[in-house]
C-alpha cells in the first residue's frame, strides 16, 4: 500500500512539473517576438508551445500547462508577446490568440490523445491534431481582432491569418516532426 502511494505521489510530482515545464515553454517563447507591419499581432513561438503541449502530454496536462502559461500573464508576469502582461491583454487585439493558446492544447491534446507506451497515435492523427489545434488559435484570434479593432473580415484576414500561414505551416511540421518521439518519452516516464 505504502509503495502504491510513493508511486501515485511520484507521478502527480511528475505531471505537475511537465505541465510547469510546458508553460514555462510557452512562456519563453515570447522573447522572439516579430512585429509584422500590417498587423497588430506578432509572429511568436509561443503558439508552437501551446500546439507541443497538448500534441505531448494530452489534452488534461497540455492544457494545464497553457492554464498557467496564461494565468502568469494575467497577474501581470510578462510572458505574453512583446515581454508584457496583465489581465487588459485579454481585452486586447491579441486576446482571441491568447484564448486560442488554450483550445489548441485541448484540441490537439483530444486528437492526438495521451501518450501510451504500448500505443503510439498514428502519425496521421497527429497531423490532424496539429492542423485543428492551429486552427483552434485563430478562429478565436482572428474573430476577436475582427471585433476588438472594428474590422471587416477582410482586414481581420489580412491581419491575423494570412501573414502567418506560413510561419505556423513550419511551426506545425515542427510539432508533427518532434511530438511523437516526445510522447514516447512522456509517456514512458508517466506509466513506468
Amino acid at each position: 500500500m505504502e509503495k502504491s502511494k510513493t508511486i501515485s505521489g511520484r507521478k502527480t510530482l511528475l505531471k505537475i512539473c511537465l505541465a510547469a515545464l510546458f508553460g514555462a515553454l510557452t512562456a519563453a517563447g515570447t522573447f522572439i517576438s516579430i512585429p509584422v507591419p500590417v498587423s497588430p499581432v506578432p509572429i511568436v513561438l509561443q503558439n508552437l508551445f501551446a500546439l507541443l503541449s497538448g500534441l505531448i502530454l494530452g489534452p488534461f496536462l497540455g492544457g494545464a500547462a497553457v492554464g498557467l502559461y496564461l494565468l502568469a500573464g494575467a497577474i501581470g508576469v510578462p510572458v505574453f508577446a512583446g515581454a508584457v502582461g496583465g489581465i487588459a491583454h485579454f481585452a486586447g487585439p491579441t486576446g482571441g490568440f491568447l484564448f486560442g493558446y488554450l483550445l489548441a492544447a485541448v484540441v490537439g491534446g483530444l486528437i492526438a490523445g495521451r501518450p501510451r507506451v504500448a500505443k503510439a497515435a498514428p502519425l496521421w492523427r497527429i497531423i490532424c491534431a496539429a492542423v485543428l489545434g492551429l486552427l483552434a488559435i485563430y478562429v478565436p484570434g482572428v474573430i476577436w481582432l475582427k471585433f476588438s479593432r472594428n474590422l471587416n473580415w477582410a482586414q481581420a484576414l489580412a491581419g491575423g491569418f494570412i501573414p502567418f500561414v506560413i510561419g505556423d505551416a513550419i511551426k506545425a511540421v515542427v510539432a508533427i516532426i518532434a511530438a511523437p518521439r516526445l510522447r514516447r518519452a512522456v509517456a514512458d516516464h508517466l506509466e513506468g
